[in-house]
């Protein structure tokens, strides 16, 4: 039980939409923009759509 919990559907404060766009101007990746975040990739990418930011696809 050492995973923190992800939140689930909470809004967005503006200190988190700049990280966001800081670690994604970075080049950051999905997973590890949600692990520095704690919120699920999903939310993650849904929040990148609507900025219109380009998360890196790391392979």
């Amino acid at each position: 039980m050492t995973e923190k919990f992800e939140r689930h559907r909470q809004p967005w404060t503006p200190d988190e939409v700049q990280k966001l766009h800081t670690l994604a101007k970075k080049g950051m990746g999905l997973k590890a923009i949600s692990k520095a975040m704690t919120r699920s990739e999903e939310s993650i990418h849904t929040r990148a759509k609507l900025d219109k930011l380009k998360i890196a696809k790391l392979r």
